[in-house]
């Protein structure tokens, strides 16, 4: 069984790490991560995900591929960080979201992210 704690700890055990999420194609929350945040992680990985696939979609109208990766960064000191893997089948789609201290360590979460999200979708893709 694909136990989401232990794939996530890695990110969680970077600098500035705050929450994250695990949506699958639908938009479902697959994993939950909001104790280090006063905030809805569900409700903004949502919102973030609709977006992200506005882009994706706004990216492949210019001629371009989707969009995978989007990092965004508010005024007051948060980043956000979202990914997108997908398998060798639509359904095996994940979006990994989190939320990040802009003094943390953003370029190392990015690669955590990257390594988080292939590892997860594989051992998905074997269940």
């Amino acid at each position: 069984m694909l136990d989401f704690n232990e794939q996530m700890k890695k990110l969680k055990g970077v600098k500035g790490y705050l929450g994250a999420a695990i949506l699958n194609n639908e938009g479902e929350t697959l994993y939950l991560d909001e104790e280090g945040t006063n905030s809805d992680i569900a409700y903004s990985a949502s919102v973030f995900n609709d977006a992200f696939l506005e882009i994706g979609e706004s990216s492949m109208d210019i001629g371009f591929s989707t969009t995978n990766m989007l990092e965004a960064r508010t005024a007051d000191g948060h980043v956000f960080l979202v990914q997108r893997v997908e398998g060798t089948e639509t359904m095996n789609t994940l979006t990994f979201f989190s939320i990040f201290k802009s003094t943390g360590n953003v370029p190392l979460a990015k690669m955590v992210i990257t390594r988080s999200a292939t590892k997860v979708l594989a051992l998905i893709s074997d269940i």
